[in-house]
């Protein structure tokens, strides 16, 4: 059950920089491309991109970056794309429960909130969510559907143009030395990133292994805190299939949304 995997071909990095902010923010962004479409947007499974709401997504971006955390920055997104993990954090996009996240290179990503309705999975770029834990994020951005019974066990597919590890990539950053700190017994460098209402901070371990080891995140007034762990630990993690994924389209129609 626990076999070592086999790591996937890392995605380019222009594809995965800055994205993965706080876990919480992938379950709102898995809910965008239902919402976009009553708003006059296309409705485009595109519109779910994990970076859509991530602050310094570029090194043109808001946060430009320290080139002297430039390296070790790289160093730990390649690191973590390879390595089997897991995560646990408190969350932003509801007002209580945490998140547990789980990250298998071989077998893809998956987001467990607990406390709420659903999880989610990642395999490939494509978003499997819980239609119970969709239609629970629409809520908090004023969308108001219902479920039908029928589909209480179905995920969502959506897809987002970019690799799994957009979910727990570190953006560019500058180190913030004042914040440094040690993680669970390893000292750890602080990198901030911020950008508008967003700020976060990355506790990047200071010797090899090259890790992300702790998240802060500040989203328009609320925090959170996600703590990485079980480094090399595979979880075996099942992608949902066949007749119980329908696409963003189907659901849409479904539900009788957009």
């Amino acid at each position: 059950m626990h076999a070592t995997p086999t790591p996937r071909t890392r995605p380019a990095a222009h594809r995965a920089h800055g994205t993965g902010r706080a876990l919480a923010v992938t379950v709102l962004l898995a809910a965008t491309a239902l919402g976009c479409s009553g708003s006059g947007g296309d409705g485009s499974e595109g519109a779910a991109a994990p970076s859509a709401a991530a602050p310094g997504a570029s090194a043109d971006g808001p946060t430009g970056g320290d080139s002297s955390a430039t390296a070790r920055i790289a160093q730990v997104n390649a690191t973590m794309s390879e390595t089997p993990f897991s995560a646990i954090g408190t969350t932003t996009a509801f007002d209580a429960g945490l998140q547990h996240l789980r990250w298998n290179p071989a077998q893809g990503l998956h987001i467990d909130l607990i406390g709420t309705t659903g999880d989610m999975y990642c395999e490939d770029g494509v978003t499997y969510t819980a239609s119970g834990l969709l239609a629970e994020s629409l809520k908090t951005k004023g969308v108001d559907i219902t479920v039908p019974d029928r589909l209480k066990d179905t995920y969502v597919s959506t897809e987002t143009g970019q690799g799994c590890e957009a979910y727990f990539t570190v953006p560019p950053g500058s180190y913030a030395p004042e914040r440094d700190t040690d993680v669970e017994g390893v000292a750890a460098r602080a990198v901030v990133a911020s950008a508008g209402g967003t700020s976060d901070v990355y506790y990047l371990s200071e010797e090899d292994p090259a890790r992300l080891l702790r998240m802060e995140s500040t989203r328009d007034g609320r925090a959170s805190k996600t703590t990485y762990t079980d480094f090399g630990k595979a979880a075996d993690i099942t992608v949902p299939r066949g007749d119980r994924v329908m696409t963003m389209d189907e659901f849409r129609a479904q539900v009788g949304a957009g």
